[in-house]
């Protein structure tokens, strides 16, 4: 790989493919939910502690995981990510128990935990400031490309055995973490700059009072976006009373939203806020939680139409802050501590992730409707909203 090639080309399209190769996996899981757990004879408890094991895994990890990256540099960290992610979809394909799928989807998370910060200091490394948020959105749209596999997936499961759609997935992973071999021929950037204990820049990062707001807030917006995911084919299927096919189509248009959204939030933010990314986020915050109150209003016949839509509008907010908030995790700290800043950060985001579906799983199995569990969400994000606007400040540019 030659050192004058263009990154936006190559490198960042590499980035892409590790945030479909991770997404692909989860989002299967999640679009084949309703049949996974007939097979299995999960509730919706059960169902719930399923995405804890993976969110879980990904919050143990995910400091440790910015660490690796600051140490060993964007293309090896990427290859260790692709390697446990393709165990962790193996050992889905096989499961037959209950054990044995929180086990798998604890390995899936641990590997996505890397992603995350080896992408975003991939896109510090490579990028200039001025573009910064464009190209964190463009790698980030991964994610949603990835879910649009997964909802494919989700209608696919209808003729062709889970376990052999995610064997399948398992050795596309297999392909994208040979592709990124490429990466580990960089040189690396400040990587390797002295030798202190690994977990020295993450205490570092985590003395910062500022910071440790950002990663309450992610993980307050992380909560909504996790129980939407997880629980949306269910609730179509239960409350819109739709097939199979039409339940998993609604995860693919929040999914191709978020696609678009997530590289138009970035472009904004770079040109029409001049690289500030706060007041963008705050705003999508509150459409999401208007969003999440309305769908209570969902139901079978006519308002399954609305339900669609409050999946495209979903898909545009709360399913696409990421980019902008992962830019706003490595500007907010110093270009060395960018691994570490990106881990501690992802470790709040999955926190969220980890005790948001099981919650809403209980309320659902307490209530006996989803209704409640959305208004419990969207309060969530709210607090997120408000710690955003009035607690979080935006370090200058």
């Amino acid at each position: 790989m030659s050192v004058g090639e263009n990154p936006w080309t190559s490198r960042l399209s590499l980035l892409v493919l590790t945030h479909v190769a991770g997404t692909v996996s989860i989002v299967s899981v999640l679009a084949m939910a309703p049949v996974v757990t007939r097979d299995l004879g999960l509730g919706a408890t059960e169902f719930g502690f399923l995405i804890t094991a993976y969110y879980g895994a990904q919050a143990v990890f995910s400091m440790p995981a910015g660490g690796l990256v600051d140490r060993v540099g964007v293309g090896w960290a990427l290859i260790i990510c692709h390697a446990v992610m393709v165990l962790g979809a193996a050992l889905f394909s096989q499961a037959e128990s209950f054990p044995m799928v929180l086990a798998s989807l604890a390995a899936m998370g641990v590997g996505y935990s890397i992603s995350n910060p080896a992408t975003a200091r991939g896109v510090l490394e490579w990028f200039p400031a001025k573009r910064r948020a464009t190209a964190m959105g463009i790698k980030q749209v991964g994610v949603p490309l990835g879910g649009i596999l997964g909802a494919g997936n989700g209608a696919l499961v209808t003729v062709v055995a889970w376990g052999d759609i995610m064997l399948g997935v398992a050795v596309m992973v297999a392909i994208n973490g040979m592709l990124c071999f490429r990466l580990t021929r960089l040189a690396k950037h400040d990587v390797a700059q002295d030798k202190k204990h690994p977990l020295a820049n993450i205490r570092e990062v985590m003395r910062d009072a500022n910071i440790n707001r950002f990663v309450l807030i992610n993980g307050l917006y992380n909560f909504g976006q996790t129980n939407f995911f997880a629980f949306l084919t269910l609730f179509m299927r239960d409350v819109a009373l739709v097939s199979q096919p039409i339940a998993s189509l609604s995860v693919g248009i929040a999914q191709a939203a978020s696609a678009v959204a997530r590289i138009g939030w970035g472009v904004i933010s770079d040109t029409v806020f001049a690289g500030r990314r706060k007041g963008l986020t705050v705003g999508l915050g509150v459409v999401a939680v208007v969003g999440l109150i309305a769908l209570i209003l969902v139901g079978p016949g006519s308002r399954v139409y609305l339900g669609l839509g409050l999946a495209l509008l979903l898909g545009l907010t709360i399913a696409s802050f990421a980019p902008l908030v992962q830019t706003l995790a490595v500007e907010t700290t110093e270009p060395r501590l960018a691994g570490s800043a990106m881990g501690y950060n992802m470790f709040g985001t999955h926190i969220g992730g980890m005790i948001g579906p099981p919650i809403f799983g209980a309320i659902v199995d307490a209530t006996g409707g989803y209704g409640a569990g959305w208004l419990v969400t969207a309060a969530v994000v709210a607090i997120g909203v408000a710690v955003l606007a009035f607690g979080f400040r935006e370090r200058e540019r």
